[in-house]
């Protein structure tokens, strides 16, 4: 394969300005579309309600049904935006540290490594509070990050991307297995971790948003902060270091940024797949590989895209609900396909 150097911008070049134009009207219309799916999620469910009783509902003088509801539904899309948009910028930030279009938390075994852990935490420890499963959470997806470097990086090469992927899709399967263990005779620990283990935000509330927002708010920054080492990287490491980049330390700094939204979102919501996959894809197509631009839309991304997937789970099954891991899944599924046929016909 020939590689070919960048032309040159010749001065009065129009293309970083189109670039720029791009850039801009994706923020907006992911701004619109955030807030669209927002006020869907306040007003749709089992119950559609009217624009007195979400004013009800969000002023506290809750006189109706429909006004009780859009108390219950304002969490609720609050959570769906923060795990939505904490998935997906994990997601961008491994596939940019990692440099495999394949990285994300479940791929890379960090769901799994945060259900493991809960698991353990709940069977043997007697865990129930929120604030337990966070700390649990993102301990066992801070350990599987760790487990599938270490595996990724054993022989001459060391972590090549397609190394990470395989070690991280051999230690998902394993954390699997090991759960399943712990789960099967113990009845009373299953019933309460399946409704978990299908990923969902129907059980939001003030008190767990409160809870997980710190977590939420550190690992944000550090993946922000992170956004220009990852640029740098995505030029390979020898050119990265010989740039002046710290390469260990940048991978190191914007993963454990990653691991702690992951293991938070997961944590409080359960491990929920694609969204992490499959945003920041969809997201490179208008914006390009600049993280600096890549993150922030990613995570705009993300949180409409769980959003309106709460909305759908509840409004096509109503009055019963379909976890929204479930619509991700069926969502994100022929989403990634058609992407993957894309790519590989650009490549042709």
């Amino acid at each position: 394969m020939t590689l070919l150097a960048p032309t040159p911008t010749a001065p009065g070049d129009a293309r970083p300005r189109r670039r720029g134009r791009r850039r801009v009207v994706g923020l907006m219309v992911l701004v619109a579309v955030l807030a669209a799916a927002a006020v869907l999620s306040v007003t749709f469910g089992a119950r559609d309600v009217s624009a007195a009783d979400v004013w009800a509902g969000l002023s506290g003088s809750i006189d109706t049904a429909s006004a009780a509801a859009v108390a219950k539904r304002v969490p609720r899309t609050l959570l769906a935006i923060l795990v939505g948009a904490a998935l997906a910028m994990s997601g961008a930030v491994l596939q940019g540290a990692t440099r495999n279009p394949l990285a994300d938390p479940q791929i890379l075994g960090i769901n799994g490594g945060a259900g493991l852990a809960i698991v353990i935490g709940i069977a043997f420890f007697g865990l129930g509070s929120a604030t337990s499963y966070i700390w649990v959470g993102m301990i066992g997806a801070g350990a599987a990050a760790v487990m599938v470097y270490a595996v990724g990086s054993l022989g001459r090469g060391g972590a090549t991307p397609l190394r990470l992927a395989l070690a991280g899709a051999v230690t998902a399967v394993a954390f699997s297995s090991v759960t399943s263990a712990i789960l099967l005779p113990r009845i009373n620990v299953m019933n309460e971790f399946r409704f978990w283990q299908i990923g969902g935000v129907g059980g939001a509330t003030v008190d767990a948003i409160l809870q997980v927002l710190p977590f939420l708010a550190v690992g944000l920054v550090v993946c922000l902060a992170s956004a220009t080492a990852l640029n740098t990287l995505a030029l390979g490491d020898e050119l990265a270091a010989g740039l002046g980049a710290r390469v260990r330390t940048a991978r190191l700094v914007s993963t454990a940024g990653a691991v702690i939204l992951c293991g938070a979102a997961t944590a409080v919501a359960g491990p929920i797949g694609f969204v992490g996959l499959i945003v920041p894809h969809m997201i490179r197509l208008v914006v390009g590989v600049d993280h600096r631009w890549l993150l922030p839309l990613s995570a705009l991304g993300g949180a409409a895209l769980l959003t309106l997937a709460d909305v759908i789970g509840r409004v096509v099954a109503r009055p019963e609900e379909i976890e929204v891991g479930i619509v991700t899944a069926l969502v994100g599924a022929p989403l990634f396909i058609a992407l993957v046929r894309r790519q590989r016909m650009r490549a042709l």
